[in-house]
């Protein structure tokens, strides 16, 4: 079968949910090296996202977990990552704190600077924060419930007329040719608007959202940026973003 034709049916057979690579391997009867380098080919006409251990449809879709389940999942690694993450602010810096609960772990290491300043659309955070002296800044706009944090054309406005130090921001996914994904445009492009108003990007996932595309809408990283997840991370999930130009990567231990 020739290249082109092989890809084609390559591409409808992930369309149609065949996910994984040793599957792929298997259906097709062709080596796992050869599978890769045509998912990769796809990937790159940006025909398929590529994830860990496979490829998906780029308008995948993944049922929300609710805020209850994220509150109550990957506490240990939420907690591994926020302490590693406070590491890089330094006092005086005005910071960005996404919506989540990996930054909301992140906020409870900050109870003791009170000279950072936050920035925020996570309503998880803000009356910690305040009742220990931080000057917070809470950016308006649309309550999502699922997150208790808040987006939309009033938090973009708000944003265009602030700048920070350090922006740490979370995800339903994140890809390293893609950037993050997210539930719904209003969120994917708010994390844009927070890129462009940021001197630093670091962006706080646990090892199980590394390389995922769970969601169909995506903000791109197209700048320096730290990627900061936990060490269940193989080393198969982060060569991707370790072999790109300005990724920094760090897998916190979990005890």
């Amino acid at each position: 079968m020739k290249v082109t034709k092989r890809r084609e049916a390559m591409l409808q057979a992930v369309l149609g949910g065949m996910n994984d690579v040793a599957t792929l391997c298997e259906h097709f009867g062709m080596s796992e090296a050869t599978v890769r380098r045509d998912l990769r080919a796809l990937a790159t006409d940006r025909r398929i996202v590529r994830t860990y251990g496979g490829a998906a449809a780029m308008g995948s879709h993944e049922p929300e977990a609710s805020l209850e389940e994220r509150r109550t999942s990957a506490r240990e690694q939420k907690e591994a990552i926020a302490k590693a993450a406070s590491a890089y602010i330094e006092d005086g810096d005005t910071v960005f704190l996404d919506g989540g609960t990996t930054t909301a772990a992140l906020a409870r290491h900050l109870s003791d600077r009170p000279s950072v300043r936050v920035v925020t659309n996570n309503l998880l955070v803000v009356a910690q924060l305040a009742a220990a002296g931080l000057a917070v800044t809470l950016i308006g706009g649309e309550v999502r419930s699922s997150s208790m944090s808040t987006l939309g054309p009033l938090a973009q406005v708000a944003l265009a007329r602030l700048s920070v130090d350090k922006a740490f921001l979370g995800a339903d996914g994140v890809v390293a040719e893609f950037g993050l994904c997210e539930a719904t445009g209003d969120q994917s492009y708010l994390k844009e608007c927070v890129i462009r108003q940021a001197a630093q990007v670091f962006v706080l996932v646990t090892a199980d959202k590394v390389g995922r595309a769970s969601q169909q809408h995506w903000t791109p990283l197209e700048r320096d940026w730290t990627l900061i997840t936990d060490d269940a991370a193989s080393a198969d999930q982060l060569e991707a973003f370790e072999e790109r130009d300005g990724v920094t990567v760090q897998a916190v231990h979990v005890a």
